[in-house]
């Protein structure tokens, strides 16, 4: 029996909650304004600390989106893998319906990249996962075994300096005569590093299953740049987007309109500080910071909806 795609349960919760939102849980405990100082003095322990957040966020949040994007970076600085894998539990809940996309960008090749594949989709059972693709179809491979699973592929991110190497041009046919000493060019067209990228995403994905047009094979575009973001778009009509960027990085609702399709499919829209520390901007008390993230999560719902028409 064929287990249910990733992406089939995405497109159901995102018509079901009317959001393309995806809210990100990177905790934060050294600075004014992060987790509120409240819960800090209450659980004095960094695990039960940032689980407790998360589920405040997730109760106050969970039927306004259908899914959450959770940097493994900062539990891991905190030494909070607990918290991890609870917050991915309680995110399952049946109550809660929310899928769970793990941001590790993890690559290797081999055995290494298996193990990355194994640790991501059965230790921690998120349901899809980040990976950085530069060393090929035989990193990725390992993570298309997981044939159930989301993988988002780095493609443009939404930094400025992706531009240093992403937005290079490199030669996408050569033909070099054997019989001569010196080279000569034949067919040759340059095309941005990030271009390329994204027509190998395209190759990889050419046998994946699909649902209503999409397979579990995604990209991430940063919102930031939404001109690329529309090129890349041309390129892979079959795949989900992730767009990080959308807020605290300057993205807005009109930046990402190029992300979906005329059904109001085809990307998700993360934002992380934005909705986490909303009570900052939005004047709220820091025992209320649930309240504000979910009244972040509404406008951003109800302005994006607007450009993509969902």
């Amino acid at each position: 029996m064929k287990k249910i795609l990733f992406i089939k349960t995405l497109i159901q919760q995102i018509k079901e909650k009317k959001s393309v939102v995806c809210m990100g849980l990177d905790p934060r405990l050294d600075y004014k304004g992060e987790i509120p100082k409240y819960l800090i003095n209450e659980y004095n322990d960094p695990n039960k600390i940032i689980l407790e957040f998360n589920k405040i966020l997730i109760d106050k949040t969970c039927d306004l989106i259908p899914i959450i994007k959770i940097q493994i970076a900062f539990y891991e600085k905190y030494e909070a893998t607990n918290a991890l894998k609870e917050t991915i539990k309680y995110a399952h809940k049946k109550d809660k319906k929310l899928l769970v996309l793990l941001d590790a960008k993890r690559n290797d090749i081999g055995s290494t990249s298996e193990a990355y594949a194994y640790s991501l989709f059965n230790n921690y059972n998120a349901d899809a996962c980040t990976i950085n693709a530069y060393f090929g179809k035989d990193g990725v491979k390992p993570f298309l075994k997981y044939e159930d699973k989301g993988i988002f592929i780095i493609v443009k991110t939404s930094n400025p300096s992706s531009k240093d190497f992403q937005d290079l041009f490199s030669v996408r046919k050569v033909e070099v005569p054997n019989s001569r000493i010196d080279i000569k060019l034949k067919s040759v067209k340059l095309e941005r590093n990030y271009i390329q990228m994204a027509k190998l995403v395209r190759k990889w994905s050419n046998q994946l299953r699909q649902f209503n047009g999409y397979n579990n094979l995604g990209v991430v575009v940063g919102a930031t740049y939404p001109n690329e973001l529309k090129k890349i778009r041309e390129i892979l009509r079959n795949s989900f987007i992730l767009l990080p960027g959308y807020g605290t990085q300057g993205a807005t609702a009109k930046d990402i309109k190029y992300g979906f399709d005329s059904r109001a499919l085809g990307g998700i829209v993360n934002s992380s500080r934005g909705i986490m520390f909303a009570y900052n901007k939005r004047k709220y008390p820091p025992r209320r910071f649930g309240d504000a993230a979910r009244e972040e999560i509404m406008e951003m719902n109800r302005l994006i909806n607007k450009e993509i028409n969902l």
